[in-house]
């Protein structure tokens, strides 16, 4: 195993010195406290092209040179290091002034050694340097896979709180549904129904999603009512328009977008674009565009399959009947976005990849 000692001597070390003997003197020092990566040049101009291929974790850069000098090549290794963490430059320089120092400092110098160079000066400084590095280093290493974890983490918690919504979902099928695919072919619709109208995918997601959740309210009302065959009487009628307020308040007070969606659509799901629905006798745009998409889908689903109080509809004749409630039962938005799609294939099974989390649908 690595000790941390071994670590910091197989650091990148990367000189530059336009006099060849400074060189060598700074290499013999190196090597002498057991560095194992030294790379060395007289030629200031290859140093860009040096850092990017070696990705130093120290530059050792003379001042003053010919042609290119180190507050020049500061300058151009600057922009290099792009995001990552800025690496530590010790200039040398027989230039003590404070003006010299300051220059150096703003262009990027993190310290200073004096001309002529003092062996064992030397080697605390690059040490220290170059333990400050591996540090920064191992601690951007941790941090990276923390945050890793963290977002393995949070998808994991993600993934188990959708798995709940859906499951929630299929509960509230599982009495009137004998597929239980009616909540799951109503986000697919849904979903298709918001990118028609031009929402975006994120937002149509988000609706698909929600949309499983639109009858979750029938979990409140009776089995003798809920499963009648034949028409329900007045008072009967009535108590099934609750489910869409036990709805809203089975998932009220979330903080969560998703569910707040959901409450939305629960509970605005049987409006009507002419005020003639309920709970609220809506009007128009006073029903949310979830609502109102959901209002289609879930219509043309119940009609185009079989219930306890009737038989399941042609697609033809259902799509009929969508059309002809355009203004009235339904927004035009809506009902002219729906007609756009293809309505055969809204009929079929759902697939597994139709499923938000990859959770299989129970079949018949």
């Amino acid at each position: 195993m690595t000790t941390p000692e071994q670590e910091l001597k197989e650091l990148q070390i990367l000189a530059v010195d336009d006099e060849a003997s400074n060189l060598l003197l700074l290499e013999r020092v190196l090597e002498r406290e057991g560095y194992t990566r030294v790379a060395a040049t007289t030629d200031p101009t290859s140093i860009p092209s040096m850092y990017v291929e070696l990705r130093p974790d120290l530059i050792i850069l003379d001042l003053h040179m010919p042609v290119t000098d180190g507050f020049a090549l500061m300058e151009q290794l600057a922009p290099l290091s792009g995001m990552g963490p800025a690496i530590p430059i010790l200039v040398l320089t027989a230039d003590a002034t404070d003006d010299a120092k300051r220059r150096a400092l703003r262009a990027g110098a993190r310290d200073f050694l004096t001309k002529p160079i003092d062996q064992v000066e030397l080697s605390i400084r690059v040490r220290n340097l170059l333990q400050v590095q591996h540090l920064q280093g191992r601690l951007a290493r941790q941090n990276a896979n923390l945050e890793a974890e963290v977002a393995e983490r949070t998808q994991d918690l993600e993934r188990a709180r959708l798995e709940i919504l859906e499951r929630l979902a299929a509960a509230a099928e599982y009495r009137d549904d004998a597929t239980q695919e009616h909540a799951w072919r109503i986000g697919r619709t849904c979903a298709l129904l918001a990118r028609e109208l031009g929402l975006p995918d994120a937002e149509s997601e988000l609706i698909r999603r929600a949309a499983l959740l639109h009858d979750i309210g029938k979990i409140g009302i009776s089995d003798l009512i809920l499963l009648k065959p034949g028409k329900l009487s007045d008072e009967e009628f009535e108590i099934v328009k609750r489910h869409t307020t036990i709805g809203a308040e089975i998932l009220a007070g979330s903080k969560s977008p998703l569910l707040r969606l959901a409450q939305q659509i629960a509970l605005t799901h049987h409006e009507r674009w002419d005020g003639g629905g309920y709970p609220g006798g809506r009007r128009g745009e006073e029903t949310p565009l979830a609502g109102r998409i959901v209002a289609v889908a879930d219509v043309f689903d119940a009609l185009t399959h079989e219930r306890p109080y009737k038989p399941a509809w042609a697609v033809e004749d259902a799509v009929t009947e969508i059309l002809s409630q355009a203004g009235r039962q339904f927004d035009p938005a809506v009902v002219g976005a729906f007609a756009r799609l293809d309505h055969p294939s809204l009929m079929g099974r759902v697939r597994d990849s139709d499923v938000p989390t990859g959770q299989q649908v129970l079949h018949a």
